[in-house]
């Protein structure tokens, strides 16, 4: 049971590291002087509200926007039936083949009565003669 849950677990984080390797995304920060006022991610940082319009860029403003782009696995490596050398492939074959022969299904059980209908008792003749055997 142990063993059945740890492999569980085991293949659950596989997974989750297969899928955050080739997930890309960005991490954006919004600074007020030396403050981090906001961090966002997937969207847009939020300012403090502080920023000089875009008339006033003479005088150095406070705030400062940082984009931390983490890029993730482009190309993952993958492998065809027909990039494995020969003996590799004779393997599987057997394998799948020997392997799919033990789900056949039963052969169908065939009822020669399936489609008789028994007669309707009209009396029961024992009964009536109180007839029994002992």
């Amino acid at each position: 049971m142990k063993y059945l849950l740890s492999h569980k677990i085991f293949s659950v984080a596989l997974s989750v590291l297969v899928l955050f390797s080739t997930f890309s995304f960005t991490v954006e920060k919004h600074y007020c002087g030396n403050r981090l006022v906001d961090v966002a991610i997937f969207s847009e940082a939020q300012g403090c509200g502080m920023e000089m319009p875009s008339k006033m860029t003479m005088k150095k403003s406070c705030c400062k926007d940082t984009v931390d782009i983490i890029e993730g696995q482009d190309e993952l490596q993958s492998v065809t039936f027909d990039d494995l050398d020969f003996e590799s492939q004779t393997f599987i074959t057997a394998y799948v083949y020997s392997f799919s022969l033990l789900y056949e299904s039963l052969p169908k059980q065939i009822i020669p009565h399936k489609d008789y209908s028994p007669p309707n008792l009209v009396y029961d003749i024992q009964l009536l003669d109180d007839v029994f055997l002992i």
